[in-house]
């Protein structure tokens, strides 16, 4: 974002001083653009944020559900619109970071075509295991998987899912190879570990949770950062393996690149405030997602981190783009 100086008064590239368009933004309706259809658990997640960001912002928050193209429809449309806060993305780490190395061709950049505002939320992964495998921790599955090269199978959502992503991550710092089994989504992953059809899974924690309270899986460890208050006795990955990073598995607010510093401080600041309303992450407990609500500098910061990491990861397993 260019701006030029009159006297004292910082001007905006568009003539109108940046306090100016703080005080006057927004003066119409926001639309937010997403990837998920309506109704999906995505679309759920963005509106739980939409609602109580429109009160705080004092105009309607529209909520436009682009689906398609794994995101591209979406994400490109507000690449492509102009930096005033008028239209924005509730983008998923799947398509902004995971997608540039996966796939062929991209016609954006995820660093250079757009703004961070703030991380919504970020997904709770589990590694689970049939009991019935007879380890107990993510130490002893390391020390079998050792034991056994290549014999030891894990299944996922997918090729380049987070889930994958982790998967192989921890092979190459155990050094230690596992089968990798994609399915088309996790729950199918799950029902294989609880038949004994599959000894381990990468499984998000709102499908885990009441099986690993019946004993029908093991949790072994949570792809968090931190432990997670849900599981507070299963350890992090990182815990058991020294340099393990967590790949990323999020939901956050974009707008185009060059976005007015004032108004970009305005939009970040009703969102991170919508986002720790008491009400608002009540809702995303109930829905089992945790609330981040991060600044647009840690936004940022995160996307640069995320995509060293998942260059390094996809580089060293060979995994090919589409």
């Amino acid at each position: 974002m260019f701006a030029v100086t009159m006297g004292s008064v910082f001007l905006s590239a568009w003539g109108m001083p940046f306090e100016s368009q703080a005080q006057s933004y927004p003066a119409k309706p926001v639309r937010i653009f997403t990837q998920y259809v309506p109704g999906s658990s995505g679309d759920t997640t963005v509106r739980m944020m939409a609602a109580p960001l429109g009160e705080l912002l004092g105009q309607p928050v529209i909520i436009e559900n682009r689906a398609g193209a794994g995101g591209v429809l979406a994400a490109d449309a507000v690449a492509r619109s102009a930096p005033d806060g008028y239209t924005l993305l509730a983008g998923s780490s799947s398509t902004q970071i995971i997608r540039i190395f996966l796939s062929k061709s991209t016609p954006f950049d995820p660093v250079k075509d757009f703004t961070p505002i703030t991380q919504i939320t970020e997904s709770v992964p589990t590694i689970v295991v049939n009991p019935k495998l007879g380890v107990n921790s993510l130490a002893e599955l390391i020390d079998y998987a050792r034991r056994n090269p290549g014999k030891l199978a894990f299944g996922t959502s997918g090729i380049g899912s987070d889930h994958h992503l982790s998967g192989e991550e921890i092979k190459q710092l155990i050094k230690v190879d596992m089968l990798h089994i994609p399915y088309k989504a996790g729950a199918q992953a799950l029902v294989d570990v609880i038949s004994g059809q599959l000894p381990m899974a990468f499984v998000i924690h709102t499908q885990t949770l009441p099986h690993i309270r019946s004993g029908k899986v093991r949790a072994l460890a949570v792809v968090k950062e931190k432990r997670f208050p849900l599981l507070p006795d299963v350890p992090t990955v990182s815990e058991v393996i020294p340099g393990f990073e967590v790949p990323p598995s999020w939901t956050g607010l974009l707008g185009p690149a060059g976005m007015p510093p004032a108004v970009l401080s305005r939009i970040s600041g009703e969102a991170i405030r919508a986002l720790n309303l008491p009400e608002t992450r009540a809702r995303y407990v109930e829905s089992g997602q945790e609330v981040v609500a991060s600044t647009p500098e840690e936004f940022a910061a995160k996307i640069r981190r995320n995509l060293e990491l998942v260059g390094r990861i996809v580089k060293a397993a060979g995994i090919q783009p589409e």
